[in-house]
């Protein structure tokens, strides 16, 4: 938990400084813009206008003064393909900043000790570790952070903005699983001796990770389109780190893509548990609170997927769908397996 803290502050460090690079490349552009003063008392008549277009067209030819940089690696030059945008649709070009390159690093770090304290928690249990809540918490926020650096390599887009959400994800649900959920090694109950232990959660777990990354790229894209309307109304929008994010149709279609595979594992994940249900306690479908939250969280992403695919429905609704539906798994993982009894009562509280 402490190297993911230092790649939180780090990531934080990097959105400031992404702050910082787009107010300076705002102010550059407009000081590129400042128009002619108006003729008056000899300045500026038709000759010395005239003149100065000559004297600033002669300095373009020759490569004029260099660009003005804001930040590390910002650069204020106009995006490549004609509207404003970087090549991941940012309006604002932003490379890799040393405080970015230390949240990775420390990542990888954290994500290395997180697998090998996952390891020892199995080696002595001697099974799987993720048969109560602690080791269930223990084990999914591994694979959060395993989808996201997987994500990072083999994405074209550069989404490594997103380690300040899937580290803060991580460190909280870290914290609260070590302070109110932790557990000493216990045998498993009859119920859980099964090879369907190991199929049906860690499908769950890997759902669970995409579903994060998900959730994370939906509530930027909400963000990201509030900064664009308010720059669409042409009013004064707050220069912050958004204006180096991708625009937020990127950002939408990033996080269709990964829900569609977390909402596919999660499809598995239901029809695994019937299957093992029906091993354990002879019936497929019992209604059983879990069983039937597992089916809500399916429904809600069916609907997402869905509405956007077949109803047009884009923009911020989608992303309200996603992050209701990111909502309902963290109910699911939490308030139902705390307050709500059950077959499925393996908290292990």
């Amino acid at each position: 938990m402490a190297v993911y803290a230092i790649a939180f502050i780090a990531y934080a460090i990097d959105l400031a400084r992404r702050s910082a690079a787009a107010t300076k490349a705002a102010d550059a552009a407009g000081d590129a813009v400042t128009p002619v003063p108006t003729a008056r008392a000899g300045v500026g008549t038709p000759a010395t206008v005239g003149a100065a277009a000559a004297e600033r067209g002669s300095a373009s030819s020759v490569g004029g003064p260099a660009p003005t940089t804001a930040g590390p690696a910002a650069s204020v030059r106009p995006a490549q393909d004609g509207a404003g945008r970087g090549v991941d649709g940012a309006s604002i070009a932003y490379g890799r900043s040393p405080s970015l390159r230390v949240g990775v690093a420390m990542t990888v770090l954290a994500w290395a000790l997180h697998l090998a304290a996952d390891i020892t928690r199995g080696l002595a249990a001697g099974r799987v570790p993720w048969a109560n809540m602690y080791e269930f918490a223990l084990t999914g926020t591994l694979v959060i952070t395993t989808v996201y650096l997987l994500v990072l390599v083999v994405s074209k887009h550069d989404l490594r903005f997103l380690g300040t959400f899937i580290t803060g994800l991580v460190l909280v649900l870290l914290g609260i699983a070590t302070v109110n959920f932790y557990v000493s090694v216990v045998p498993l109950p009859p119920a859980l001796q099964s090879a369907w232990l190991v199929i049906h959660v860690f499908v769950a777990t890997s759902a669970v990770g995409f579903l994060a990354l998900g959730f994370a790229l939906s509530v930027v894209q909400l963000m990201q389109a509030r900064r664009e309307s308010i720059v669409a109304s042409a009013k004064a929008a707050k220069r912050s780190f958004l204006a180096t994010l991708p625009d937020s149709a990127t950002l939408e279609n990033l996080a269709y893509r990964v829900i569609i595979i977390g909402f596919i594992l999660w499809t598995f994940t239901l029809m695994a548990g019937a299957i093992w249900a029906e091993a354990a306690w002879g019936r497929y479908w019992g209604w059983d609170t879990k069983e039937v939250w597992t089916f809500i969280i399916w429904v809600v992403y069916a609907g997402y997927i869905h509405a956007r695919a077949t109803r047009g429905w884009r923009g911020s609704r989608s992303a309200w769908l996603a992050i209701i539906g990111f909502s309902t798994v963290l109910f699911n993982f939490t308030v139902v397996n705390l307050f709500f009894k059950g077959l499925h009562a393996y908290s292990g509280l």
